[in-house]
Formats: C-alpha cells, structure tokens, sequence
C-alpha cells in the first residue's frame, strides 16, 4: 500500500538550498527599576530628593523630554509625521527610503497615539487616623510615542520608539525586510555576534522569521510573518 506523501515529502526532492533569516529584530529598551512603583517610588525619593510621590512629579520631567524631541526635529531638519489611523508606518519608511542617498541618518520623526503601561496617583486614606496619602498604581493610557526612523550603515533601516509617559520606555526594531540585500545583512549580524562586534543585549528581543529557499529555478521569498 502507498502512503499519502507531505508537501514536505515533495519539496524534499526539489528544494537544494534552505535559509532561515530574520525579518525584523525588536529590541525593549527600559530601566528595570523603574518597571514597578516601588523602583518609581525609591527614584523620586533617592535621586530627585522628595518627600512625597506622585504622578505630578512626572509631568515637568514628560514637557522636557518632548520639548527636546520638538528641538531635535527643528536642529535636524527633519519631517514630523504625525501617524494617521489605520496608516502602515513601514509605507511611509518605504517612502523616504525610495529617496535615501545611503548615508547614516535619521530619515523622519513619526508620531502616534497608542496604548502603554503607566503609572498614576491614587489617593489612599490611612485605616487608623483617616489621613490621605498618594499611592501609585499601574495603569494603562493612550499617550504619544515618537518614531525615530533612521538608516545605520551596519544594520540598515530601523526605528527607535519612545513613549512620552513616564518610565518613557522604549523600542528599537531593525527593519530587514526593508533592506535591499538581507542575506547580506544576516551574515554580517552573525558576523558580528560571533567575533564580538555587537553588543549581545541587542538581539534580546522577539523576532519574525522569514524563509528563502533555492529551488532548481529562481530564489522564491515566503514569508513567515
């Protein structure tokens, strides 16, 4: 009797080369200490020297941060881009990479609205003398993140995004898909992991993976995201 055979079984005799390669690469950027109130707490009191904490010491901190963001953006000379609902960011990337000269840069700034963890003030009342007290609590919220979208010459096209609330965490994502040659590109990453080159917190992330295979005729793409 004959055995139904796989699709792997077919492509098993027709595929000569397989490669597994990476699409995009994220990285989280955040100060651990300051992922949960009490970290939060222990900063305000230690480093900034309060009494107290509240969100309210938070706000002074957020207005300096985006102002330097607005300052950057007028120095620099790029476009702001305010994001649109429903709108692919990478189009817009597409975009301004069409024009890229190949140079080292920042390409745009982008901004949009989008849900984050926060941290807010919650008034609290001591069980004994009724007295209030703030107490911080996390909490999520739609605030403004900026996009920083660049081109390095090692890794090709990536963004950077920050929130603009407090911890003001942040994102970089290497955008493989987007560059021209990404075989390339992945044997001078796996170049640079092995001899050292590249600091290894980088790549602690999640990833996409995307699949090129040589078949008897034309390389084919499929991907995985």
């Amino acid at each position: 009797m004959t055995l139904p055979r796989t699709a792997a079984d077919v492509l098993a005799d027709h595929v000569t080369m397989e490669l597994e390669c990476i699409d995009r690469m994220y990285l989280n950027v955040y100060v651990p200490k300051l992922a949960f109130a009490d970290g939060i707490a222990h900063f305000f009191r230690t480093h900034r020297g309060q009494p107290f904490v509240s969100s309210a010491l938070m706000d002074p901190i957020t207005k300096g941060f985006v102002a330097a963001i607005h300052r950057f953006v007028t120095t620099e000379g790029v476009d702001l881009v305010p994001f649109r609902k429903g709108e692919r960011k990478d189009d817009v990337a597409h975009a301004y990479l069409a024009d890229h000269d190949g140079s080292e840069q920042i390409l745009f700034v982008g901004r949009a609205q989008e849900k984050t963890n926060v941290f807010r003030t919650q008034r609290r009342h001591n069980p004994i003398t009724g007295k209030a007290y703030p107490w911080l609590v996390a909490d999520t919220s739609m605030v403004n993140h900026f996009y920083f979208y660049g081109f390095d010459d090692d890794f090709g096209p990536f963004f950077i995004k920050f929130a603009t609330y407090f911890p003001y965490v942040a994102k970089c994502c290497l955008l493989t898909e987007l560059r021209d040659d990404p075989l390339r590109w992945l044997v001078t990453v796996r170049s640079r992991v092995r001899t050292g080159r590249a600091a290894g917190s980088w790549c602690v992330g999640c990833c996409s993976a995307g699949r090129a295979r040589a078949n008897r005729g034309p390389v084919r793409a499929v991907s995985a995201a």
